[in-house]
């Protein structure tokens, strides 16, 4: 995993175009009617976006339709699974220890 994949998804635009591709495939005039962005700023930000392999895009016609690509975020989730068991072990302990402070 990559540190500046936190940055690219720290940016807010960025985060917007992937909750809506969440949702499903957009194309780019999709996108700017639905963040109210210009095609330019809009097209910049999927760009970012697929280098760094977070969507990808496929033509139909003389549209490009862009949708999420998951390896990236698979990847994020591996990077993260060790911190993910520290919280949770960590978390399972504060349980322990309010419920033992609320039965006393």
């Amino acid at each position: 995993m990559n540190p500046p994949h936190f940055t690219i998804l720290g940016e807010p635009t960025r985060l917007k175009i992937l909750e809506e591709l969440a949702i499903g495939d957009r194309n780019v005039g999709e996108l700017v009617d639905k963040l109210n962005l210009s095609q330019p700023a809009i097209s910049k930000h999927l760009r970012v976006l697929r280098e760094a392999g977070f969507v990808d895009c496929k033509i139909a016609g003389q549209r490009r339709i862009y949708r999420i690509d998951s390896a990236q975020f698979k990847a994020i989730d591996d990077w993260l699974q060790p911190y993910r068991t520290l919280w949770s072990g960590n978390l399972d302990a504060l349980e322990q220890f309010l419920d033992h402070e609320e039965n006393s």
